[in-house]
């Protein structure tokens, strides 16, 4: 496998990539991240150059092992050295739906899902604004992720924490009700709403905004 580090090299690779979309959405996420500033540190290799027939995406200067490598033959078919893990794509954003319009309908949207009483700006409506993470909400981050719960999973919540975009509803006191998190694919990994604030239209608002800001980077977005 041949490493791409020439910049040249990588922005043709992402404009052959962009072509096959959504077969290759998993190892062009990676791209896009490693040639819009590199946050998580990966490098990507293909087999040869430029007629290339796989792709792969790992941490820089490491070999691939469990989960860490993605690769896509462009072919259709997928060939691994190791375990791909199988990524979910940004959400599908509503048509005409712009993230100042969420923030300020956000107590209309939260009663047309939640069915609470009252119009945007009512009292009874909780205030709900988009914020962001904090380091010390990763313990939070790790209680509530699926897979999380150990010290490996609560130091790559802090890695996707510190490095990658995320988005994050908050109430008036600041305290987090509802994220959504992005890796170094550039997918949703961990999104969650508190059981107490959830059917009001939370995650579809932070959903929609993440994938807004993605659309606004170059990322795609797909349902």
């Amino acid at each position: 496998m041949q490493i791409l580090t020439n910049p040249a090299q990588l922005q043709c690779l992402e404009g052959i990539l962009k072509k096959s979309l959504p077969l290759t959405l998993p190892v062009y996420g990676a791209v896009l991240n490693i040639t819009r500033g590199n946050p998580g540190q990966f490098e990507v290799l293909v087999d040869k150059w430029p007629d290339f027939g796989a792709v792969l995406a790992r941490p820089r200067g490491e070999v691939a092992h469990r989960d860490m490598g993605h690769c896509r033959e462009r072919g259709g078919m997928t060939r691994c050295p190791s375990t791909c893990q199988v990524c979910s794509g940004h959400p599908w954003v509503p048509p005409g739906a712009s993230e100042r319009w969420l923030l300020e309908h956000t107590g209309s949207i939260l009663q047309g899902f939640g069915g609470i009483p009252g119009t945007a700006g009512d009292p009874r409506v909780p205030a709900v604004r988009v914020g962001s993470l904090l380091p010390s909400h990763v313990d939070l981050l790790n209680e509530t992720w699926p897979y999380g719960g150990n010290a490996r999973s609560r130091r790559y919540l802090a890695e996707l924490l510190g490095r990658f975009p995320h988005v994050c509803l908050q109430d008036s006191a600041g305290e987090p009700l509802s994220w959504v998190l992005t890796d170094h694919f550039g997918t949703g990994t961990h999104s969650f709403t508190l059981p107490a604030h959830r059917r009001r239209g939370h995650m579809q608002v932070a959903l929609t905004v993440a994938a807004q800001r993605a659309q606004a980077r170059g990322f795609p977005t797909f349902g």
